[in-house]
């Protein structure tokens, strides 16, 4: 795997990450969504989500996501580019401790060790004979 082919998931990956993060964003300005309200209260629901900026970016966020993994696709073997996209875990975790303040406790670090050991592991299986 060429850095440029590594650069080509990364960076859906990384773009996965942000949709994430925007997506919650927008959840969280409308407030806790409760599915047992009366149907009025989850239409206007579904529109104010609908037209939230942060949802709408993320959803932007996932369309170019999709393109760029589908050329990762076109130059790696999807055994190989798939347990890449688990890096996005790890992002996410840092980024949501990071700007939302979320708790990292000793286990998670550990598992987003493992899950860097993981991907390293089959990042370099890419290289091997």
């Amino acid at each position: 795997m060429t850095r440029f082919d590594f650069a080509w998931v990364m960076g859906g990956v990384a773009l996965n990450a942000l949709a994430q993060l925007l997506l919650k964003a927008g959840a969280t300005s409308v407030g806790k969504i409760t599915l047992a309200t009366d149907l009025p209260t989850l239409a206007r629901t579904a529109f104010t989500l609908a037209f939230q900026p942060a949802i709408l970016g993320g959803l932007g966020c996932y369309a170019v996501s999709v393109v760029l993994w589908v050329v990762a696709l076109s130059r790696l073997e999807v055994s190989v580019a798939y347990p890449l996209v688990s890096i996005g875990y790890v992002i996410n975790a840092l980024l949501a401790w990071w700007l939302l303040g979320e708790t990292l406790n000793p286990q998670r670090w550990l598992g987003i060790a493992v899950i860097i050991a993981g991907v390293v592991l089959v990042a370099r299986s890419a290289s091997a004979p």
